[in-house]
């Protein structure tokens, strides 16, 4: 099926914008958090791969980001935005899974840069999340701390880490998440690939590595 753009409101009245594939015969559900400055349309080449490998997939714009923009009838724009108020972008995960109706180890979710920190959180506080992507994850993003919530993984759930040696500061965070995590781990080190979802552009090779891993996170 084409793109279905899809509505829903946050548990504090944010209006969060969704782009919605559905591949009908999988309940397996992946969510897709974008990096800033990027927007949910940063996920539409991955969102094909998905969708031919027989994924549904949901990306959302973050609060104050693309048409994720109102709350309650006044603007938001992620630019004015305290670390407080990056941080209750996981308000708009919890929002996205609701709607998703997540069934157990039926579901992973997806991010890039502070997309990937908050994947990482929600996989470490809903241990039931099969499988978790970070690229380019960052140790300290906005005040949300990688390393406690991947050392609260189990070791039934799996993780993606990857970045790239151009993003330096992402490069080394994986390596010392890899050496911490519980959970079956794979550690994805790229060469001048750039930082979240770039590395999807740079290197297309790297969606099918992902629809492959996931689909086989599932399975097992």
């Amino acid at each position: 099926m084409q793109k279905e753009r899809v509505e829903f409101l946050t548990d504090d009245q944010v209006t969060i914008a969704g782009a919605w594939r559905d591949a009908g015969v999988s309940s397996k559900k992946i969510l897709l958090l974008h990096m800033m400055p990027a927007t949910k349309e940063s996920w539409s080449a991955f969102q094909d791969k998905l969708l031919e490998s027989g994924l549904s997939s949901l990306a959302i714009d973050f609060r104050g980001h693309g048409e994720s923009t109102k709350i309650a009838g006044r603007s938001l724009d992620y630019k004015n935005f305290t670390d407080l108020e990056h941080q209750a972008k996981i308000r708009d995960v919890r929002a996205a899974v609701k709607w998703l109706k997540v069934s157990d180890n039926g579901f992973a979710a997806v991010g890039a840069s502070i997309g990937a920190n908050l994947a990482c959180q929600w996989g470490a506080e809903h241990q039931d999340t099969r499988a978790i992507v970070a690229l380019s994850p960052g140790l300290n993003y906005r005040g949300v701390l990688t390393m406690p919530l991947v050392r609260a993984l189990t070791k039934s759930q799996f993780l993606f880490l990857a970045a790239s040696d151009d993003d330096s500061e992402s490069f080394n965070a994986v390596q010392k998440l890899n050496e911490t995590s519980l959970a079956k781990t794979k550690l994805k080190l790229m060469h001048n690939a750039g930082h979240g979802t770039e590395m999807i552009v740079r290197e297309p090779k790297l969606m099918t590595e992902l629809t492959s891993w996931l689909l086989a996170a599932f399975k097992e």
